[in-house]
């Protein structure tokens, strides 16, 4: 049963990876879409052709989800226009960087947290009080079994997806009485954009994390994504962990003959 036909989707991180395979596939079901990145080219190509190929009413915005007060100008617009999203999926999140704490780069510590935490955080408060006056509202944190267990030279990319899961549950306890569900949807290895942006754009060196193997694609996190925003009003998916088959936890991987 498709209930989210008519819905209208905020995507954060929208440009590439898992936030535009969920642009794709919230699409698909139907939904009017809110998309927004740093990279406003591509985020607006993006929409006007998911506007075309599935009549839903499709709209672009440039924004950098650290920047706090670019994060509140765009959703006060939303809330003026009447565009206050049923559904949040908080997707824009980077790692940098694969060192031990004690050689870690400063300035990569403070790009995973300034955008896995409070990007998350800014955004988050920007729309909720909306969706609390309205009762009525669904968030989704893009969380990563890396914030569930540790692996080496991961620490602070670690911390950063430690603090989502928290910040998911912390907040279905702070919405209490109220309707408005809040989800995470932690996936394992998955092949994206997200291993060149790590390593600084060395495409060889990306590629070698998804030797050999077959990992999840975005298309996969995408699905659970509109598995979890599809449950009935009443049902509230806590968290939901994924996998490739070829891996059982961080450090466990099968690469052989992909």
């Amino acid at each position: 049963m498709n209930r989210l036909a008519g819905k209208r989707v905020l995507i954060t991180g929208a440009s590439a990876g898992i936030g535009e395979a969920c642009a794709r596939h919230f699409a698909a079901q139907g939904c009017d879409l809110l998309l927004s990145a740093r990279r406003i080219d591509r985020v607006r190509a993006l929409a006007e052709r998911l506007a075309a190929e599935h009549g839903v009413d499709a709209r672009a915005h440039v924004m950098d989800v650290t920047d706090r007060d670019s994060v509140k100008r765009y959703v006060d617009e939303l809330v003026a226009n009447g565009l206050v999203p049923d559904v949040l999926i908080n997707n824009a999140g980077k790692a940098k960087g694969l060192d031990r704490l004690q050689e870690g780069s400063l300035d990569h510590w403070d790009e995973m947290i300034d955008t896995n935490v409070k990007g998350l955080l800014y955004v988050t408060r920007a729309v909720l009080p909306h969706m609390v006056e309205r009762d009525s509202g669904h968030v989704i944190n893009i969380g990563s079994i890396a914030g569930r267990w540790v692996y080496p030279k991961g620490a602070v990319y670690n911390a950063t997806k430690f603090a989502v899961k928290a910040l998911s549950e912390a907040m279905n306890i702070d919405l209490l009485g109220t309707r408005i569900r809040v989800s995470s949807v932690d996936p394992g290895l998955t092949e994206t954009e997200f291993s060149e942006v790590r390593f600084d754009g060395d495409a060889q060196r990306a590629e070698s994390v998804y030797s050999d193997t077959v990992p999840l694609s975005a298309d996969d996190v995408a699905d659970a994504c509109v598995y979890v925003a599809n449950a009935p009003d009443h049902v509230d998916i806590f968290n939901l962990v994924m996998m490739p088959t070829v891996q059982r936890y961080p450090g466990y991987m099968d690469r052989k003959d992909a």
